[in-house]
């Protein structure tokens, strides 16, 4: 006997899934209403123009054929009436492409249609149209042109009217003619003042788009500066004395817990300048003392942040350089008064740069004297160094990214800063800072 045959597997008989339609290769229903609706816009203007003509052509036909004329005033219709008509209503499909070849077609169609005396009522509006078409496509000179055959082919057609109305015609037609330009004309105007507001707004949003990247860059360089003033400063403070705790450690105990104290305050005021930044740039405001308000006048949630920095802490700033063992003596001449936010902080991170600048670059510095004076309409500021070899002597030709910053700094508001060799040795620091309203 053979062994049964195993009973038949029930999956075999479903279909696989691999074999089944893939869901993402169906066309999206939305992209298919959107082509459908792209076509549509697309079609409708020459649908619209198409469904005019032909129902323009289908009222004058009836018209033709029905209206009455019981004294034999006009040529009785025949299939040549009907032609003509239809000459004159069906090529106005057409006349947004050629307007002045459609309008030619529809003068002579309409000047033999009155000629052979046919009922001449129920061609004027396809002349009119025709001529709107010419005046609001085309220049003046062109319509104007247009408008003056039209409406002698019109004066031509009002022999046909009824006796005693035939002043009215020819008053109704001149009439008819010049609306039909002047609605034209001003429908061509109104289109190019469209035309000149598209080009104008496309013009503004390119110019938005040009200030906006433009802003951009401008707060990358301010970014760029903040970043290099207070980390730069700070930094060089804390290498200094990390230099002078390692060689002092072991014989003077007391001078190197000094240096790491100077460290400790040095790498806090960094971290508070920087948490400053932060928020300045979080809440889109500008550089000063108000700067750690909000846009709606709300104070910045860390009061501990304090104001910006400016020439009222110079005392500190030189308090910790001459921790940094650069003797840094202050001088300020003239009556202090208060400056602009954005100023006051120039002027100070002008000052630090320099110091710091000392601090890096010049080694044999042990003196460099701030002089502030304070004058009429102006501050001048002066950082003199006693180096043996001022820090901008360098291989290479480019200046540093400090005193790029300083002179980026000034000029937005209007001051000068020079760097050179000093007149007695060392380097010194000039900048000189326009005050509005200083006294």
């Amino acid at each position: 006997m053979s062994a049964p045959s195993p009973p038949p597997d029930p999956r075999r008989d479903r279909p696989d899934r691999t074999d089944r339609p893939d869901r993402t290769d169906r066309p999206d229903p939305m992209i298919r209403i959107d082509r459908i609706r792209s076509v549509a816009r697309r079609a409708l203007p020459h649908v619209a123009e198409v469904g005019y003509a032909v129902g323009s052509f289908g009222i004058s036909f009836t018209m033709l054929r029905n209206w009455p004329d019981p004294y034999g005033y006009w040529r009785d219709t025949d299939v040549w009436a009907y032609a003509l008509l239809a000459a004159v209503y069906l090529p106005l499909a057409l006349r947004r492409r050629a307007p002045v070849v459609v309008f030619g077609w529809t003068a002579a169609c309409v000047l033999t249609y009155f000629t052979l005396g046919y009922y001449h009522v129920v061609v004027v509006c396809g002349t009119g149209l025709a001529l709107y078409t010419v005046a609001a496509l085309c220049p003046r000179r062109t319509s104007v042109r247009c408008a003056g055959i039209a409406l002698g082919v019109l004066l031509w057609g009002t022999r046909l009217a009824e006796p005693g109305i035939g002043a009215l015609s020819v008053a109704f037609v001149t009439v008819t003619t010049v609306v039909c330009w002047v609605a034209g004309d001003g429908s061509r105007r109104l289109a190019e003042r469209g035309e000149r507001l598209a080009v104008l707004t496309r013009q503004l949003r390119e110019e938005q788009e040009e200030r906006s990247r433009q802003a951009v860059a401008e707060e990358r360089l301010r970014m760029a500066r903040e970043l290099h003033d207070v980390i730069a400063h700070h930094v060089s403070v804390i290498s200094v004395q990390t230099g002078l705790a390692r060689y002092v450690f072991a014989s003077d105990p007391d001078t190197a817990r000094g240096a790491l104290e100077t460290i400790a305050g040095s790498s806090q005021e960094a971290m508070a300048e920087m948490r400053r930044m932060l928020v300045v740039l979080r809440h889109g405001g500008s550089e000063g003392p108000d700067a750690l308000t909000a846009a709606g006048g709300t104070p910045a949630p860390d009061p501990g942040l304090g104001p910006a920095p400016g020439l009222g802490r110079l005392a500190e700033l030189a308090r910790r350089v001459r921790a940094a063992g650069v003797e840094v003596p202050l001088t300020v001449t003239g009556t202090p008064y208060a400056l602009q936010a954005g100023a006051d902080l120039c002027a100070y991170r002008v000052v630090q740069e320099a110091l710091t600048n000392v601090l890096k670059h010049a080694p044999t510095a042990t003196r460099a004297a701030v002089l502030v004076a304070y004058g009429p309409g102006e501050v001048r500021v002066t950082v003199t160094d006693d180096g043996q070899q001022p820090f901008s002597v360098s291989p290479s030709p480019q200046p540093g990214h400090g005193l790029i910053g300083m002179r980026e700094r000034v000029t937005i508001y209007g001051g000068t800063v020079t760097a050179g060799p000093g007149p007695h040795g060392g380097f010194e620091v000039r900048l000189t800072l326009p005050v509005t309203g200083g006294r």
